[in-house]
């Protein structure tokens, strides 16, 4: 009658760690969906504000059509991507594209001073803080979910109920130049 018992009690403390488990598994999903929510909510502000800044630009950089273009068709595939995965691809390569217009940008001293091009930069620049911000807490809640996906025993119930390793937002090809120091030119 013990035997039974403490096998009955063992059984019974399994199916609870297993419950456990798969709920902190849940959770951390959870989280980190709700953290690429953060994240979406300010690319969206940056796709509003993106048709704005082509507007402005496109009186004063005539012959870099190139470069317009680009942004726009960017800009279409970040608004169209679906998955987590497809959407920082495509922020990556919108990321792309802005950078490249700011290098045109250079060229035109008139349209860097207008004001209202200034303050549509400023927007654009505070948006773009607040884009890294959501993307460092959706990285760190994904780290928080892989690290509970590779740890023994959760490992074995993530592969159970199949959970998996999740990328995180990270720069992509812009990782190389974000290392480089600034230049600074007198």
């Amino acid at each position: 009658m013990g035997i039974v018992f403490l096998f009955l009690a063992m059984i019974v403390a399994l199916v609870l760690l297993v419950i456990v488990l798969y709920n902190r598994l849940v959770k951390l999903r959870n989280n980190r969906e709700q953290a690429f929510a953060d994240v979406d909510v300010q690319l969206r502000l940056r796709h509003d504000l993106i048709p704005q800044l082509v507007d402005s630009v496109k009186g004063y950089i005539g012959y870099e059509k190139s470069v317009l273009v680009e942004i726009t068709q960017a800009r279409t595939s970040a608004m169209k991507a679906g998955t987590i995965s497809e959407k920082i691809t495509a922020e990556n390569q919108l990321s792309r594209a802005l950078d490249g217009l700011k290098v045109a940008v250079e060229a035109y001293p008139d349209l860097k001073a207008s004001q209202s091009f200034m303050d549509l930069q400023t927007e654009i620049s505070d948006v773009e803080n607040k884009i890294a911000a959501a993307r460092r807490f959706f990285n760190s809640a994904t780290k928080e979910m892989n690290v509970a996906t590779e740890l023994f025993p959760s490992n074995l119930i993530a592969t159970l109920f199949n959970f998996r390793r999740e990328s995180m937002f990270d720069l992509g090809d812009q990782r190389q130049s974000a290392e480089q120091p600034p230049e600074i030119r007198f």
